[in-house]
């Protein structure tokens, strides 16, 4: 089969096996370091911990972090602080003059600004660690789990490991992203997901198969059939784009273009349909955390209107929650690929390089016109994504399926499997087309020295 002959070809080139090999080790080492509870606390009153997790925004949580969270882990906080603290890093460049003049610095410049990030990412895990471990007895574990007790000296050793384990964790993301294959921290985050998995899946399974009365087995192969039909949609939109033709004059002796549009060669600028990933999901959810806060202030909590946004904005899979939630969605894909997608530098580098888009003038007409595209591909790309964020609640509702097993069918956690695999696996192909090419060469070098 050629699968198999592909995977024997990957197997045949040794850096990239080596890389192979210092990823999965790497990513042992994470896995590893989610099992391990932080001291102090008895690893056998977790229960209530975990069944706080089953499901829900804390579910969601969870899952980011590949268990860790409901394992109380050295690594709880998971490598999210890093992913916070590049965001606000981010959105910083668009307003703050020095990050914008760090950007155009080249390596140099996004060497300081992962030095910001990382600095960044340090206060953010000060904040986040009290509040996670302040949490704790909320979240189902009893007193007694506190061996011993919850006193400063518990307070500043597990926020010191917790902020080290986000560090660690860190460390290792970058340390597969320069030694082994793909991008080291969205492995991560793909790898804690995957990790939970399995056990949703089973769970389900399992409630389906008991005394029949819930579908029995055709409900099980029913739900993995759409599971597998929502995979391949989110692949359409992670790999959907729109090519625009663009032409370049050939140069002339002189230095000049030649006028004629024919003699260039053609060429084409992928516009994606979804160029803004996962974020607006991301940004989604962290402002459907806000009106459930609002509910329960002081001001509004004894009154009607808390209470309904307590209870409206509480359930995840509620409707009033995920129309929200959608719109919420489709505003913010405007938004982040309006900062992203630098339409006026497109123009002026297709300018530069003498490059053209047939019967649009070069400048600003071509940076209005790209502008124009992105625009009328980013509302279904949109819509697409509100409806695959949403899809969990869908299926939750019409369905019945467990909230664990339902967080897999669709939103931030399918985007990221999916999105992380395409990357890896377009990394993995590019070796070996590159490999193929190398040994013509040495094959031709060798020819040369015959002769």
């Amino acid at each position: 089969m050629k699968i198999i002959e592909s995977i024997k070809n990957v197997w045949k080139i040794e850096e990239l096996r080596n890389r192979i090999v210092v990823t999965l080790g790497l990513l042992l080492v994470y896995r590893f370091g989610a099992q391990v509870v932080l001291p102090g606390i008895d690893a056998t009153q977790l229960e209530g911990l975990a069944d706080k997790t089953d499901g829900g925004l804390l579910g969601l949580l969870n899952a980011f972090t590949g268990g860790a969270f409901a394992n109380a882990s050295v690594f709880a906080l998971g490598i999210m602080p890093y992913i916070s603290a590049s965001i606000v890093v981010q959105l910083m460049g668009i307003a703050i003059p020095y990050l914008q003049k760090l950007q155009k610095e080249g390596a140099s410049g996004q060497k300081k600004i992962n030095q910001i990030t990382r600095w960044l990412t340090i206060a953010i895990c000060l904040l986040q660690a009290p509040g996670y471990l302040a949490s704790l007895p909320a979240l189902g574990i009893p007193q007694s789990a506190f061996l011993l007790g919850t006193g400063p000296l518990f307070y500043f050793s597990s926020v010191s490991i917790l902020v080290t384990g986000c560090i660690f964790a860190m460390w290792l993301g970058e340390k597969i992203t320069d030694k082994g294959i793909g991008n080291g921290i969205s492995l991560l985050i793909m790898v804690g997901i995957i990790a939970t998995l399995p056990q949703a899946f089973l769970q389900n399974a399992a409630t389906r198969l008991e005394g029949g009365g819930n579908g029995g087995l055709m409900m099980v192969l029913i739900e993995f059939v759409i599971w597998f039909v929502i995979i391949l949609a989110a692949i359409m939109l992670v790999m959907g784009v729109r090519k625009i033709a663009v032409q370049y004059a050939r140069r002339t002796a002189s230095g000049g273009y030649e006028k004629s549009a024919m003699a260039g060669s053609r060429q084409y600028i992928p516009l994606k349909l979804n160029a803004s990933g996962v974020m607006p999901i991301i940004f989604a959810q962290a402002i459907m955390f806000v009106p459930g806060l609002i509910g329960g202030s002081s001001f509004l909590k004894e009154t009607a209107a808390g209470a309904w946004l307590q209870i409206n904005y509480s359930d995840m899979f509620g409707f009033v929650y995920n129309l929200t939630f959608a719109l919420l969605i489709i505003v913010f894909t405007y938004f982040y690929t309006a900062i992203t997608v630098p339409t006026n530098k497109m123009a002026d580098d297709l300018k530069r390089s003498g490059g053209f888009i047939p019967g649009i003038r070069p400048g600003s007409e071509t940076s209005d016109y790209l502008d124009k595209i992105m625009s009328q591909i980013t509302l279904p790309g949109s819509i697409f994504l509100a409806l695959i964020a949403i899809f969990p609640a869908v299926i939750v509702k019409l369905m019945g399926v467990q909230q664990g097993w339902a967080l897999f069918f669709g939103g931030t956690s399918l985007l990221i499997m999916v999105g992380v695999a395409i990357d890896t696996m377009q990394q993995i192909n590019s070796y070996l087309l590159n490999r193929h090419y190398d040994g013509l060469m040495k094959t031709g070098k060798n020819r040369k020295a015959v002769a």
